[in-house]
């Protein structure tokens, strides 16, 4: 039987959309202002935000399904 409410799935879904939402935001500062990384590339920068954008999409994605 699978419990209903905050199991262990959800925090792991609410704990990759918090990670991914993290990386998203540093590197959309590195884009704009060169904060934390200062702007070493580009391209790297638009790369980890498509792919913090689609582990956020699947994370969420995941806890539809859990919910």
């Amino acid at each position: 039987m699978v419990s209903k409410g905050f199991s262990m799935e959800k925090w792991l879904c609410w704990s990759s959309m918090g990670a991914a939402g993290l990386v998203l935001l540093l590197f959309i500062l590195d884009i704009a202002i060169g904060l934390p990384f200062g702007r070493s590339s580009v391209v790297v920068d638009a790369i980890a935000i498509i792919c913090s954008i689609a582990v956020l999409l699947l994370s969420w994605d995941a806890f539809r399904d859990l919910g």
